[in-house]
């Protein structure tokens, strides 16, 4: 099982951190040990000062595929759900500085968070889904599918070119903007549509 995220997917996020728009999705991997467990609190790594949250949308894939073309995407996934790629930003600015991978910076412990699944049927349009972060009770970020630059199913056709998709991964589709330093004692509650998906607290 393998955790597939997708970095500048939202125009807005791409400018906050002034970087530039891609000409294909921009992919890094979690290992399964990033996985926040259920009930647990995240703890601040000691080697940040800058932690960032970032929420998205999540795809959980429900066959193995290879090679799958866009119009068969919609096959490949029955569950979304609402998550977050923790970011240690310091450490990746630090990396990106040097041309070096970000691994260090997104895939450390506890660095994924995975919250309810939900069968995509619920939802009338997989690409116009509402979804927002609250942090201490005020909304801190919110984004639509429907402004990714890739859409669900698109990513699906990209990924499966350079990776199979095996039964249980997990593809983290791209934060909006609106991407923020995390401190101690921060409660963090996303939501899908008006929805509870995680409520999470921060040591």
């Amino acid at each position: 099982m393998k955790l597939i995220c997708i970095g500048r997917n939202y125009t807005k996020h791409i400018e906050e951190l002034d970087n530039e728009k891609p000409v294909d999705p921009i992919i890094f991997l979690k290992p399964d040990t990033s996985i926040l467990l259920k009930k647990q609190p995240f703890f601040i790594p000691d080697f940040s000062n800058d932690v960032h949250h970032e929420v998205e949308i999540l795809v959980k894939i429900n066959k193995v595929g290879k090679h799958i073309s866009k119009k068969f995407a919609p096959k490949y996934y029955d569950e979304i759900s609402l998550g977050i790629d923790f970011t240690a930003r310091d450490l990746q600015s630090e990396l990106k500085s040097k041309g070096l991978p970000w691994e260090k910076a997104k895939a450390f412990d506890g660095a994924a968070v995975i919250g309810k699944w939900l069968n995509k049927d619920k939802f009338q349009d997989i690409n116009n889904i509402n979804f927002s972060l609250h942090k201490n009770d005020t909304l801190v970020q919110e984004g639509n599918t429907k402004l990714m630059l890739w859409k669900i199913d698109e990513l699906i056709e990209y990924v499966s070119k350079y990776f199979t998709l095996k039964i249980g991964d997990i593809i983290f589709t791209g934060t909006p903007a609106g991407v923020g330093k995390v401190v101690a004692n921060d409660k963090l509650k996303g939501f899908i549509e008006n929805e509870e998906s995680f409520s999470i607290t921060v040591k």
